[in-house]
């Protein structure tokens, strides 16, 4: 696969030398994923960091009741890699799975390791990301409590449109928060003013 948009992103992300990103991006290796096809499943310690050039992919959870509850969707130029378990070597609470055809680009942990220690741009480059990550699961946490759910259904359709080609109905209420028929409310409201 052509690593350009690997190689865009990274020198979006933080100004380094072409021949620089060139040496990071020569460790990712072509991850490609079908349709319902899980990255990460729970009860496993995550091992891959996935840079995401097409498709979506969703990640999700179990509550008390076994229900699904959608954690949070994935789109083209994209980071995917679940934080606690990448890093902690914990075990995966979600799992994360393609909700249509994926491709992008894999790092596997050891090799995100080698890369830290030997070069100083890459791990500048992976704080930048941890932080980009860990505001964004921020903003959404902190959505659910002080947006409406019109609020976060609007952010949802202006950051990640691609979710509604892709997702189910039921798995974009839980990740908003709001039960299927909320939903729907919303959708037709939203079309009127639109």
């Amino acid at each position: 696969m052509d690593k350009e948009p690997l190689i865009q992103f990274i020198e979006q992300t933080l100004p380094i030398p072409r021949a620089t990103v060139d040496r990071i991006a020569d460790q990712f290796e072509d991850g490609v994923f079908a349709k319902n096809e899980y990255f990460v499943r729970a009860g496993k310690v995550s091992n891959d960091y996935l840079f995401l050039t097409d498709g979506v992919m969703r990640a999700y959870t179990l509550d008390t009741n076994g229900n699904e509850v959608t954690t949070g969707f994935y789109a083209k130029n994209r980071v995917v890699f679940e934080v606690s378990s990448f890093f902690m070597r914990r075990i995966f609470d979600e799992n994360i799975q393609a909700l249509t055809d994926c491709r992008g680009f894999i790092l596997t942990f050891d090799k995100l390791n080698q890369l830290f220690h030997a070069m100083p741009e890459f791990r500048e480059f992976g704080r930048a990301m941890l932080a980009r990550e860990f505001a964004a699961y921020k903003q959404h946490t902190l959505a659910l409590i002080n947006q409406s759910a019109e609020e976060r259904y609007a952010d949802l359709i202006r950051t990640n449109r691609e979710v509604f080609q892709s997702a189910q109905l039921k798995q974009i209420a839980s990740y908003l928060g709001i039960t299927d028929t909320s939903l729907s409310r919303i959708r037709r409201e939203y079309a009127k003013k639109g």
